[in-house]
């Protein structure tokens, strides 16, 4: 009986061991497991996918900063006259660019219109066309809208540029004469508001339209300068 008993014990003794061991050699295998996973290799993983597919841009961010910046410097260079008239023909300001034109429509500006006039008490549209042309690109060109109109070349209205002449038929034949700035705007001497900047789309101008006229060449005017 003590015999049977001592082996009983021993037997004990050894599952319990064995038990142990087990128990030691699973919690190490955890370990190991956990370590795998370990979350401070997740990063870099993350980080090589981003930049394989190419999520992260910081080149165009640093673009948009650059545009910014250059939009704001173009925009502190505007004079005023550029913004005022850019607002009158509708247009940005950058693209408002001949000074002396718009200086000398500025001087001008309000003109009461007089049939026969030729100061800034009274002007009529084709003696303001003449002074514009002498001032601003240093020719001599006639004094009519008529004479005007036959000392240029037909263009369509397609191909306007800035200083082209318009002329239209307000009292019979060629009898009014405006000089193209842009944005379909012409700057001339009206009957009704003096020195203005009208559109040619208007429907009154429409209307009266009888074409547009560009100097034929330089020989055909007699410069100033």
């Amino acid at each position: 009986m003590i015999v049977l008993l001592a082996s009983c014990a021993g037997l004990k003794t050894a599952f319990t061991g064995n038990k142990g061991t087990a128990s030691t050699g699973n919690s190490t295998a955890v370990k190991k497991e956990t370590k795998f996973l370990d979350p401070v290799d997740m990063p870099v993983e993350s980080s090589k996918a981003v930049k394989e597919t190419g999520a992260e841009k910081p080149v165009a961010k640093k673009e948009t900063v650059r545009n910014s910046s250059h939009r704001e410097s173009n925009a502190e260079n505007l004079s005023a006259l550029q913004v005022k008239y850019a607002v009158i023909l509708s247009t940005p300001a950058e693209e408002v660019k001949n000074t002396k034109m718009f200086e000398f429509i500025d001087d001008w500006y309000g003109t009461p219109y007089r049939l026969g006039g030729t100061t800034k008490k009274g002007v009529d549209c084709s003696a303001f066309s003449q002074f514009l042309f002498a001032s601003v690109y240093g020719f001599s060109i006639p004094r009519t809208a008529k004479e005007q109109y036959n000392l240029t070349n037909r263009i369509s209205r397609t191909e306007l540029k800035e200083g082209d002449l318009i002329f239209f038929n307000t009292r019979g034949g060629v009898s009014h004469v405006g000089v193209y700035l842009q944005n379909n705007k012409f700057v001339h001497a009206s009957t009704s508001g003096g020195v203005m900047i009208s559109d040619i789309f208007d429907d009154y101008w429409v209307r009266r339209f009888v074409g547009v006229g560009r100097l034929k060449d330089r020989e055909s005017v007699v410069s100033t300068k």
